[in-house]
């Protein structure tokens, strides 16, 4: 049973851009995501664990992941072809700059990188990664590409002194 939630995620929540900021169009810097998602991730924090606030931005990403994969790519069965769209779209939307290192779908395996990713580019040094997002994020968008469910851990990040994210998907077996 599904308790009848306030907040609940639809594509319409993102509103009708070109007549809600006629003159500030859909564009604003970095810093202003960012104050949003680490003024979430602190609070959050503060509230339940970085253990659990690390799970909800995982669970968020993949949510986000779903619907980005829905709605601003093309469904198709060809990974170069996967790939050419999310790397045009990551790029216009100025998410970050997407390159696959290797990619076997037979073994499910598939390392990938996101360069100027969004989240963390030109932060300090935290000696951890942060994209925990990110993982939600690409996990969900190779469940809606191949059907199957995928484990993304982000493994470099720039926030330990790496200058891209990479990420190693692999597939859950069932």
């Amino acid at each position: 049973m599904e308790i009848d939630r306030k907040y609940k995620f639809s594509w319409e929540l993102l509103g009708d851009i070109q007549a809600g900021r006629p003159n500030l169009g859909n564009s604003t810097r970095v810093e202003v995501y960012r104050l949003l998602q680490f003024a979430f991730r602190d609070v959050i924090e503060q509230h339940v664990g970085t253990e659990a606030t690390e799970k909800i931005f995982i669970e968020a990403g993949a949510l986000a992941g779903k619907q980005f994969y829905e709605h601003m790519l093309t469904p198709t069965t060809d990974l170069n072809e996967f790939v050419r769209q999310l790397q045009e779209v990551l790029k216009d939307l100025g998410i970050g700059i997407l390159r696959v290192e290797k990619a076997d779908m037979d073994k499910g395996e598939i390392i990938l990188t996101v360069s100027e990713d969004l989240d963390c580019s030109g932060l300090p040094e935290l000696d951890y990664e942060i994209c925990s997002y990110d993982e939600g994020f690409i996990s969900a968008l190779l469940e809606c590409f191949s059907g199957i469910k995928f484990k993304v851990k982000e493994v470099d990040c720039w926030c330990t002194g790496d200058r891209t994210c990479r990420f190693e998907a692999h597939a859950e077996i069932a």
